[in-house]
């Protein structure tokens, strides 16, 4: 078997393309594969699919294949174009790439396998010995070809949330289908703005058919969602909730700690992360920090102790029994003279209507909580993240559930 012949099998060159010559530079470690579509032939339009005559080629151009014994190969060729009745003079497709890329399918394939396994840009370069900007290139164009591929599927429920993107309270609006553990779309800001731009990767058929959606307290959030699914019923996420609870805690125990310290007493000094443990994530040592400290006689360990009774809400399956229980809770709350605890208990009654919904849907923003390691991995390791669509990017490549490879080629 020959030279050509072994690239003709290997690239999966068929007629009329033809190997017209390889050329090894060792001096540069490459190797060059110049392909040929013969004159005088026809071709097929890439716009309608009419066979139509070749009218010309245009300049050679050249595309980075994937390596041969090491050695960078690449492919050359002048690619033709046809003349078509209805669309004119326009360049073929090629088989071995798309038009706008500088390497061909099964090169960007195995470049999309190297980012998934680094989740880093520049690893990912290096290691394909390619530019930064070139690898950057081929995650864009994954994502674009996957937002294209995405089908009419149902999304019964959904979730809506907010990342931090720089410092300065800088923050993008992150849409989630819960069921299918994908991130759909996110937009910069969380104003109105962004949560309508984030609404419009669902179809319309999409959006008639979610049923509930998750979310905080946030107004932009809310208004999206009776804008967008008018008809979906609204769920207060129970992470966000026991967030405020934990705030409230950690509040009460910044205040008790000046009035110790005023007294020289440091018995809650480093004591922060004690308070924030579940009653269920308590060790041994733990129990007995809070015996020494005496907990049912500290403001911070009433605070504890209501927002670990809370928790109980999210167990009830019955409607009647959990607004009994909040009830009772929230009485306890609100008597406590605990300001902090106080003010929480007032925020979840003014929104406790959507907050109960949880006990029919069972949905949280759990799975957007859980992108947050993968995405600080990506910001920690990418440049260029001052630029949001670079960040919206890297998110929906990682996150989105992406079909992100070039057709199979040869």
């Amino acid at each position: 078997m020959n030279d050509k012949e072994l690239y003709r099998q290997i690239l999966g060159v068929v007629q009329p393309w033809q190997i017209i010559k390889i050329d090894l530079d060792m001096s540069k470690q490459e190797v060059n594969i110049y392909l040929e579509y013969p004159l005088p032939s026809e071709g097929v339009c890439p716009k309608c699919g009419k066979i139509c005559p070749v009218y010309d080629k245009r300049e050679e151009r050249r595309w980075r294949h994937l390596d041969t014994c090491q050695l960078k190969t690449f492919i050359h060729c002048k690619v033709p174009r046809i003349t078509c009745p209805e669309h004119k003079t326009i360049t073929m497709d090629i088989p071995w790439s798309s038009n706008m890329s500088r390497f061909t399918n099964q090169f960007e394939r195995f470049a999309i396998d190297f980012l998934k396994a680094t989740k880093n840009r520049q690893k990912a370069a290096d290691l394909l010995r390619i530019s930064w900007d070139e690898i950057d290139g081929i995650m864009k164009r994954s994502v674009k070809r996957g937002m294209k591929r995405r089908k009419d599927d149902d999304v019964p429920y959904v979730g809506i949330d907010e990342k931090s993107f720089l410092s300065g309270h800088r923050y993008a609006t992150i849409l989630t289908d819960i069921t299918g553990k994908r991130v759909l779309d996110i937009a910069e800001n969380r104003d109105t703005q962004a949560v309508d731009t984030v609404w419009k990767a669902l179809s319309d058929k999409q959006k008639k058919g979610v049923k509930a959606v998750s979310m905080d307290f946030w107004q932009a959030f809310r208004t999206g969602a009776e804008t967008h699914v008018p008809n979906a019923v609204i769920v207060h996420d129970k992470f966000h909730i026991m967030k405020y609870m934990n705030e409230a805690v950690d509040a009460v125990r910044k205040q008790e700690h000046k009035i110790f310290m005023k007294k020289k007493d440091d018995c809650l000094k480093g004591k922060k992360y004690l308070f924030l443990k579940n009653r269920n994530d308590v060790t041994k040592e733990d129990r007995s920090n809070f015996r020494d400290l005496n907990l049912t006689q500290l403001d911070v360990g009433r605070a504890w102790n209501r927002r670990e009774l809370l928790r109980n809400l999210w167990d009830y399956t019955y409607e009647k029994s959990a607004r009994n229980f909040f009830k009772k809770w929230y009485f306890s709350a609100t008597h406590s003279r605990l300001s902090p605890v106080i003010k929480v208990a007032k925020l979840l009654k003014k929104h406790f209507e959507n907050i109960i919904t949880y006990l029919k849907h069972r949905i949280t923003n759990a799975f957007a909580e859980g992108t947050n390691s993968v995405i600080q991995l990506i910001k920690s390791s990418a440049r260029g993240f001052r630029n949001f669509e670079n960040y919206r990017t890297a998110i929906l490549f990682f996150c989105g559930g992406l079909d992100l490879y070039p057709q199979e080629s040869r």
